[in-house]
């Protein structure tokens, strides 16, 4: 079947689907921006989210590109152990931030992450924090930017730049207007579209492996995939092995500090509520994370090898009629908008909140709208670099778990204390980040070591021993009584 063919068959319905959809993504985020009065209400919706709305913006953040269409892509490609950051880790995320995290934090009263490195630990350590936040969401940002982009080339034949800078002013533009109040109603309407669609789309593709049963679909997957293929860990060397643990450990602990995680935990109403957004979205993260993979593991044995478009839009153009094909593509583009939108609100309200105000006495409101401005054309500068939307997602997540989930846990857990642990810890693991980054290598001090270790991994332990060596192993009563 010609997919290209197809797509273009259903370019001018879906022109007008998505036109009406955006219409109204506009209209609800207009419609709620009288409830944004101060900083509160932009940044974390007046800490009024119930359960419902706080596990429903929380998955539709994460459940983006990566998850439903690279992710399968690199399955499809490689198996299930290239699943390891998302869903797998991704979904372990979000279980230990509702175990772990997410009560101690609500209780504090905090608006971003950044406000906890000040409280516990001092103004130095805040704009430490902040500057190790706020870039590593470019390139998540940018991941999606170039997800969406290719979506829009596949069906309108659109200019990947073009698309770019299309998806970047929609997002943009809704979050300006209605921050979290507007990004939580669009992500609870989006996240629903999603699930939906994959769901479908899931039994539709299974059932044709299985000639028209989904259980015979499932038993022809399991006996065609090559065995290797099938198991989630690698059986290879131990190389290999500690390589996987590296990419999950980044998957699982990289975004604990994450703003856009956690500004979801502060815009609850109660910590209860808090923890249980974080378990429920957990785990439909990793129970609706499976279907793309299925999904990967099928295009294996349905789609011709020649085919080189995202598989998932394929599947979609193969076993789906027009009108759900329409609706399926249009869940797409919410997985890509859910992500976006959040990934841009977290990392603004961190510099309106952090950074600016040391340097300007204009208003909170209008910081926070300038900064959502900064955010995107930093974001978009990025994604014009070139990188492919995998690549970015993964280095997205490195910087905070190798600058900032050390004085995180550590601070959380242990009395407010002395600054110089803290400044160690970000100063080590954000220093080493970047200098591997910078000289491209793939693993902890590649030109010296003889076997390769994940530098994931290892950076975060130095940034642990940085943190102990600077005496974060005992508290200061003076400087712990400034909190």
């Amino acid at each position: 079947m010609d997919h290209s063919a197809t797509a273009t068959a259903l370019a001018p319905l879906l022109a007008v689907t998505l036109i009406a959809y955006l219409i109204a993504v506009f209209w609800l985020s207009f419609a709620v921006r009288g409830r944004v009065q101060d900083n509160e209400d932009f940044l974390v919706a007046g800490r009024r989210l119930p359960l419902s709305l706080a596990w429903a913006t929380l998955l539709a953040t994460w459940f983006g590109a990566g998850t439903v269409l690279t992710a399968a892509d690199e399955v499809r490609e490689g198996g299930l152990q290239r699943a390891a950051l998302d869903p797998f880790g991704a979904g372990i995320c979000l279980l230990l931030a509702g175990l772990l995290f997410a009560g101690p934090l609500w209780r504090m009263g905090l608006l971003t992450v950044s406000d906890f490195f000040r409280r516990r630990f001092g103004p130095r350590a805040e704009l430490l924090s902040a500057l190790v936040l706020v870039p590593s969401y470019f390139g998540w940002i940018a991941a999606q930017l170039v997800a969406l982009a290719g979506l829009l080339e596949l069906i309108f034949g659109l200019d990947p730049a073009a698309g770019i800078l299309i998806s970047a002013g929609v997002a943009m533009g809704y979050t300006l207007i209605g921050g979290m109040w507007s990004v939580t109603l669009t992500d609870a309407i989006q996240i629903a579209l999603v699930l939906g669609g994959l769901a479908v789309l899931t039994v539709l593709v299974v059932a044709e492996l299985g000639g028209g049963s989904p259980a015979a679909g499932l038993a022809r997957l399991a006996g065609d995939t090559p065995r290797e293929m099938l198991l989630p860990l690698p059986v290879g060397s131990a190389a290999e092995i500690v390589g996987w643990l590296g990419i999950l450990a980044v998957g699982a602990l990289g975004n604990l500090p994450g703003q856009d995680l956690l500004q979801r935990v502060f815009a609850s109403r109660s910590a209860a509520v808090a923890r249980g957004a974080c378990l429920v979205a957990g785990g439909l993260y990793l129970s609706f994370g499976l279907l793309p993979l299925v999904l990967g593991l099928s295009g294996r044995l349905l789609v011709p090898d020649g085919v080189e478009q995202s598989i998932l839009p394929a599947l979609a153009g193969m076993f789906l009629a027009p009108v759900p094909a329409v609706i399926f593509v249009l869940a797409l583009v919410s997985a890509v908008l859910s992500t976006l939108d959040s990934a841009i609100l977290s990392p603004s309200g961190v510099l309106a909140q952090n950074v600016l105000p040391r340097w300007s006495r204009a208003p909170a409101l209008a910081l926070n709208r300038w900064s959502v401005v900064g955010v995107t054309a930093a974001s978009v500068a990025m994604a014009f670099a070139g990188e492919d939307a995998y690549s970015l997602l993964e280095d997205a997540y490195e910087l905070p778990l190798v600058g900032l989930f050390v004085p995180l846990a550590l601070g959380l857990y242990r009395p407010p204390g002395r600054e110089a642990p803290a400044l160690a810890a970000m100063g080590v693991g954000a220093g080493l980040w970047v200098l591997h980054y910078a000289l491209g290598w793939d693993s902890f001090l590649k030109p010296w070591l003889p076997w390769p270790v994940p530098g994931s991994l290892a950076i975060t332990a130095c940034s642990l021993a940085a943190y102990l060596g600077a005496g974060g192993w005992r508290r200061d009563d003076g400087e712990a009584a400034r909190a």
